[in-house]
C-alpha cells in the first residue's frame, strides 16, 4: 500500500511504528467500546501512547474511552488495541473518526475486532448479554467515503455483502460456547446520538430489523471493508432501549452496566484472538 510520504496517515503509521518495538508485528487490531477499556489490561509487555501524541489524532472526549493506543499480546498474540475511539456527536468528521482505521492498515492490520456498548431493540435479548453483529443499517447521515477516493485505500466502488466475515463470525460462536457465553447474533443500526432514541424512533427500527442500537462502529467497519480488512463485531449490551421498559436511559447507568458486563466481552475477544492465524 503506497501513499505518499507526506499523507496525514502515512505521517501517522511512521509515527507509531518508530515507537514500536522493532521486531512487534501485529496483524490483529481491536477497537474498545465505551466501557470495555479494560481488556487493554490483559495485554502482556504492552505499551501505551496517548492519542493526543499521534499526528492526525483528534482528542476522545467521550466518557469510558481512556484514548490511547496500546501495543502488547493478548494469548501471546501481538494486537494493537485503541482504547477509545472518536464519535459524531463528539463534533467529529467522519474522516477523523475513520483515521485511526487507516493508520492501522497501513502498520499491517489485517484483521479489526470492532467492540461497543448498545441498546437492545429485540425484545428476547437482555442486559449483559453479546450480540455478534451479522449486518448492520447506517442511520448516522453521512460516509467516511465520500469525497474523492483514495485508491491506496480501496476501490471507489465495493461489495458490502459480507462486511462481517463469515470466518469470523462462526469462530466467534465456537469461542463463546467454549466460554460458556450466551452469544446472539443480529443486525446493528447506527445513529448519530448524542441523545438516546424515542421509543417511535426504536419501534420504527424493531420494522426495519435492527436488534441492537448505537452510536458507533458503522463508519470504521465501512472504512476497514474499503481497506480489505476481515472484521468482526459484537456488541455489549447494556441496556433495553427506549420504551422496551419504563428505565429512564443514562450515560452513567450504560457504563455501569459495561463496567458490570465487561468481564464476558474480555473472555471472548481473548478466546477468539487466541484462535486466530498468526
Amino acid at each position: 500500500m503506497s501513499l505518499p510520504p507526506d499523507d496525514p496517515h502515512a505521517l501517522a503509521a511512521e509515527f507509531v511504528r518508530r515507537w514500536l518495538p522493532e521486531t512487534f508485528r501485529a496483524r490483529t487490531g481491536i477497537i474498545l467500546g465505551s466501557g470495555l477499556g479494560r481488556l487493554g489490561g490483559a495485554l502482556t509487555d504492552a505499551i501505551d501512547l496517548a492519542y493526543t501524541e499521534i499526528p492526525g489524532f483528534v482528542c476522545s472526549t467521550a466518557p469510558g474511552h481512556r484514548g490511547h493506543l496500546l501495543a502488547g499480546y493478548l494469548a501471546g498474540q501481538p494486537v494493537l488495541c485503541l482504547q477509545g475511539r472518536f464519535h459524531r456527536y463528539e463534533g467529529h468528521s467522519f474522516s477523523d473518526i475513520v483515521f485511526p482505521i487507516r493508520m492501522l492498515r497501513l502498520l499491517g492490520v489485517k484483521r479489526l475486532l470492532l467492540t461497543n456498548a448498545a441498546g437492545a431493540i429485540n425484545t428476547t435479548y437482555k442486559p449483559g448479554e453479546l450480540m455478534l453483529i451479522a449486518d448492520h443499517i447506517n442511520l448516522m447521515g453521512g460516509n467516511p467515503l465520500i469525497g474523492p477516493n483514495n485508491a491506496a485505500f480501496g476501490e471507489r466502488f465495493f461489495d458490502m455483502g459480507t462486511t462481517y466475515t463469515p470466518a469470523l463470525r462462526a469462530l466467534a460462536k465456537v469461542c463463546a460456547a467454549e466460554q460458556g457465553l450466551c452469544l446472539r447474533e443480529g443486525v446493528y443500526i447506527a445513529v448519530t446520538g448524542p441523545n438516546y432514541e424515542t421509543p417511535a424512533e426504536i419501534r420504527a427500527f424493531r420494522v426495519l430489523g435492527a436488534d441492537a442500537v448505537g452510536m458507533s462502529t458503522v463508519p470504521e467497519a465501512i472504512a476497514a471493508r474499503h481497506c480489505g480488512m476481515d472484521i468482526l463485531g459484537i456488541s455489549l449490551l447494556t441496556n433495553m432501549a427506549a420504551g422496551v421498559t419504563d428505565a429512564v436511559l443514562s450515560g452513567s447507568e450504560v457504563l455501569a452496566a459495561s463496567d458490570r458486563s465487561a468481564e464476558a466481552m474480555e473472555r471472548l475477544i481473548t478466546a477468539l484472538v487466541r484462535h486466530l492465524p498468526e
